[in-house]
């Protein structure tokens, strides 16, 4: 049950993540950093009171007295900050392809990850994916011409962040409260700042952007506490899979949508990347129908 029920989970949250650019560019009159602040603010407001009214205050607290739970919270806060604040800049500025490509990369660092941290074993299929992904990214640095150091950041902030919430104890919920708690009193400065100089956007551009702004709180406490929920019950290597949702959308909104670029150089280095994604995917197919006979066997 618990596998299922993660599955499901991480489903919603990367076909929610997939359309989020539509969200963002609906707010792309919006400094990126000012849209960052009020996900940190909002996102905190929202996870306090479910927290609260969930009678988990508790946890929060034991948290807030263990130094290791602390350390690792605030890693994933900056993780989180960074992620946040390159993606929403990034799809405002018309690099929405690059930002699929960045979450493309994603499960295959999320297997290198697996290996180094949780002693998860890589096969050759793997180890071929891996190298098509390096061979991909080269290409589009040398080949292409530019290095594609958003999708880069992107891919490994997030890679990272998935790591270290298999290594806390706190629950989806808890996490996110304390995470978005650790840049909240920067985050409502500076947004009190903008309101009384005049240039923030809240309130002053009309109701739309306002409710948007608000709205970004929820949007982020639902799509992250369904994958920090997926992330405790699921292996690493099952969220790579299922994440290739959220990049493929990503890709045809950046493409049909918003008209961005997207020659044949560049997208041989796509297929370079699709390919090590392929390889990736039948070596996981491969792999749980040898399980799957191995149990069988053994129950014969």
């Amino acid at each position: 049950m618990n596998v299922y029920s993660g599955t499901a989970a991480a489903t919603a949250a990367f076909i929610i993540w997939g359309f989020l650019p539509v969200y963002w560019k609906h707010l792309e009159t919006v400094p990126a950093y000012e849209i960052l602040c009020h996900r940190m603010v909002w996102a905190l407001v929202v996870t306090a009171i479910l927290v609260f009214a969930t009678g988990r205050a508790r946890h929060l607290r034991k948290a807030l007295t263990n130094r290791k739970e602390l350390l690792l919270i605030t890693t994933t806060a900056i993780l989180l900050a960074v992620n946040w604040l390159i993606y929403i800049w990034a799809v405002n500025t018309g690099f929405i392809v690059e930002t699929s490509l960045g979450y493309f990369i994603n499960p295959l660092l999320n297997v290198l990850l697996g290996m180094i941290f949780f002693k998860e074993r890589m096969r050759l299929l793997q180890w071929a994916a891996l190298a098509f992904a390096v061979a991909g990214v080269l290409y589009l640095t040398f080949y292409y011409g530019k290095f594609p150091w958003i999708a880069l950041v992107l891919a490994t902030s997030f890679a990272i962040y998935g790591l270290l919430h298999k290594k806390t104890s706190l629950g989806a919920l808890d996490g996110l409260c304390l995470e978005t708690s650790v840049f909240f009193v920067p985050a409502a400065a500076i947004l009190v700042g903008l309101h009384f100089t005049g240039e923030g956007a809240f309130l002053r551009t009309g109701w739309q952007e306002s409710l948007l702004l608000v709205g970004a709180g929820v949007v982020t406490t639902v799509t992250l506490l369904l994958f920090g929920f997926a992330a405790h019950r699921i292996r690493l290597s099952t969220i790579g899979i299922l994440q290739y949702l959220a990049p493929s959308i990503n890709l045809l909104l950046g493409v049909y949508v918003y008209q961005e670029e997207f020659p044949i150089h560049r997208m041989i280095g796509f297929c370079l990347i699709w390919v090590a994604l392929a390889l990736y995917l039948l070596e996981s197919v491969i792999e749980r129908s040898h399980v799957k006979k191995c149990v069988l066997s053994e129950s014969t």
